[in-house]
């Protein structure tokens, strides 16, 4: 009976400590959302900064990590990129041509609430530029091709129904560049700036590259276009050089090409190589400037290939082919090849030179016979004189 006592009286002080609100409930603990939330334009053609302060009343929380959930993207973009930090600020790059927008909670870590984690509601904002100029005003068509890792040139055309008077400017940026920078050397036609090419872009590899195309007119505004692109993923290789061709026994080939000049590392190239045995072409790829192949017949009469290259997946996410390479080729019957090519030439020379031995040797016989006859005659009239 001393039980059953003791369990009834705990039982209403449980109840007692409830109705209270003595016992803590993670229902009850609430976190305001950051404070002063933002983005913004440091001039940097994209490269946003999206910036914020610690919520109201964190008094009872100062023991605790306080983190931030932040979620952003551009808009229409279907995904959020999602980042949990805690700082009170982020960078990202952006494409300007559309607007941004994203938001951001506060956490609560499990230990500092004696139970899950606690989320604030969302602090929301976004970020656009100013359009100016008609959308058709744009450049259109812009490429930008890495010429060997080594020289970086871009073109582009003219926005549609734009005034003769319009021109065009160019600006990039990347991290580590001290300040937005304009062109120095335009690619003009018609004496106006169609492209750019790029001087020595030191450290420029694996970072995002921002380039702003504006223009002016004095009849009416010209519209921004805006490209964020890597540099090694526009990279455009040399082709290969000095093809080998070896025909090892009758049915193994070896065929074999130097690694395209420049600073482009060995292990960084995919090759294609496209192979030709009599009327039948087929293509392959290898890392390797080297590959065996089997003949398909031991009567072909010609064989030959061609290879290019290409950054591979190991040092960019893509990369643009090389031209392809001058043709090496193997042909069968050599003596064939010999005998057109080296024999018929040599006996018509020969024959040629016969010829013109047997008129000269009749012509100085000839002549030899003039010589004797008249010094015949000389005799002849001096026995008379005599």
């Amino acid at each position: 009976m001393a039980f059953i006592h003791l369990d009834i009286r705990c039982l209403y002080t449980l109840l007692i400590c409830t109705a209270f609100g003595s016992v803590p409930s993670n229902a009850e603990i609430k976190v305001n959302p950051p404070e002063n939330f933002e983005i913004v334009d440091p001039g940097y053609l994209g490269y946003l900064s999206l910036q914020w302060q610690p919520p109201l009343f964190l008094d009872n929380f100062k023991g605790c990590t306080i983190e931030y959930e932040l979620k952003y993207r551009n808009i229409d973009s279907e995904h959020w990129k999602t980042v949990i930090t805690k700082n009170l600020h982020y960078k990202d790059g952006f494409d300007l041509n559309k607007g941004v927008e994203a938001k951001i909670h506060t956490l609560l870590p499990a230990q500092c609430t004696n139970g899950s984690e606690v989320r604030s509601s969302w602090s929301e904002t976004a970020y656009w530029t100013s359009p100016e100029g008609n959308l058709e005003t744009k450049i259109q068509d812009m490429d930008c091709v890495y010429y060997n890792w080594q020289n970086l040139l871009c073109s582009w055309k003219s926005g549609m129904g734009v005034h003769f008077d319009t021109n065009y400017q160019l600006f990039y940026w990347y991290e580590g560049l001290g300040r937005t920078t304009q062109c120095a050397d335009y690619i003009k036609i018609n004496g106006k700036n169609m492209g750019c090419k790029f001087p020595y872009l030191e450290s420029s590899d694996y970072k995002d590259f921002y380039i702003c195309v504006n223009g002016s007119s004095e009849s009416h505004p010209i519209r921004p276009n805006y490209f964020i692109f890597q540099l090694q993923n526009i990279v455009k290789p040399l082709p290969p050089e000095y093809l080998s061709l070896t025909v090892k026994n009758s049915e193994e080939i070896n065929l074999k090409w130097s690694i395209p000049k420049g600073p482009i590392p060995a292990k960084c190239f995919i090759y294609e190589i496209e192979f030709t045995e009599d009327d039948s072409t087929w293509v392959t790829t290898t890392v390797e400037n080297e590959i065996q192949v089997t003949r398909t017949s031991n009567e072909s009469q010609k064989l030959c290939f061609l290879v290019r290259s290409k950054v591979n997946m190991y040092c960019s996410d893509d990369g643009i082919w090389s031209e392809w390479s001058d043709e090496q080729c193997w042909k069968g019957d050599i003596w064939k090849e010999i005998l057109i090519f080296f024999l018929i030439p040599f006996a018509f020379v020969s024959l040629f030179v016969l010829v013109i031995t047997c008129l000269l040797l009749y012509k100085q016989r000839a002549l030899l016979k003039t010589i004797f006859h008249t010094k015949k005659e000389v005799f002849s009239h001096q026995e008379t004189f005599c």
